[in-house]
């Protein structure tokens, strides 16, 4: 799959290597821990991704340490069908890591300064720019820069894959949702089926055990008046597939005599 990919006012080409994409978000940000700013980054980002028939793969929301910054990195760039969107620390502040962490993680080598970067911190803060804020256009070798349409402050990505934007979400969201809608445009449909029986796991443990492990399945145990329930949902891009299995679920609980609703 080809598709243009808009970095600033320049557009590139972006190849996807993988068949179903493992979306990570990585929300940077200890002031969302301690409870001194709600997150707003999670919900956009999965119903983002959902307008593409595409789901998370993995959420975190992790400390300003730099330790557990580069840690969560490494095991995301082990992942072969990896896209990163991380928000937060790409600022001027001591608190920002993010770019000297993703370039050790994903360059193996130090940021460089990226010239038209630079030229945009001038022209916006002319003498201003120094001598703090012109390290933001200090990045890993290879960057491109993602426009911040609220700014012109940009984040920046790398092999097309990784993704670093600003911790604001009025500044985040915008660059995110370019890039989704013109880089991962997802000509396929999630079908979704789902049931909820009053049953425990445990009456149809023996037939989710037969479900092919490609398939989307999650089982979500309830008490309801104290009474045991259990909603069942299966996903794939593959209709009848869905419909197959789900079926069988079905069966299951005509058999055992379950009430259940779809």
């Amino acid at each position: 799959m080809l598709t243009p990919l808009r970095y600033g006012s320049q557009h590139h080409a972006i190849i996807l290597p993988m068949k179903n994409p493992h979306f990570y978000a990585v929300i940077i940000g200890t002031e969302i821990l301690n409870g001194r700013r709600q997150d707003r980054h999670f919900d956009f980002v999965r119903n983002t991704l959902a307008q593409q028939s595409y789901e998370l793969f993995a959420s975190l929301v992790i400390k300003d340490d730099p330790l557990l910054i580069e840690q969560t990195y490494r095991m995301i760039k082990a992942d072969p069908d990896a896209v990163l969107f991380s928000f937060g620390g790409i600022g001027s502040t001591p608190d920002d890591l993010t770019r000297e962490i993703a370039a050790k993680v994903f360059t193996s080598q130090d940021v460089v300064r990226h010239e038209r970067f630079e030229q945009d911190i001038i022209e916006r803060f002319k003498e201003e720019a120094y001598p703090h804020r012109i390290h933001m256009a200090d990045l890993p070798i290879g960057s491109q820069l993602l426009k911040n349409p609220v700014n012109n402050m940009s984040g920046f990505s790398l092999e097309k894959r990784y993704f670093f934007v600003p911790g604001f979400p009025e500044m985040a969201q915008a660059m995110i949702q370019s890039v989704v809608e013109s880089g991962f445009h997802n000509d396929r449909t999630l079908f979704r089926k789902t049931v909820t029986a009053q049953t425990s796991e445990n009456t149809l443990i023996d037939m989710m055990k037969k479900v092919p492990a490609h398939l989307g399945l999650s089982s979500l145990p309830m008490l309801r008046s104290g009474t045991a329930s259990v909603e069942l949902s299966l996903a794939s891009y593959e209709q009848e597939e869905v419909e197959y299995w789900f079926d069988q679920f079905i069966a299951v609980l005509k058999d055992e005599g379950v009430t259940f609703t779809r």
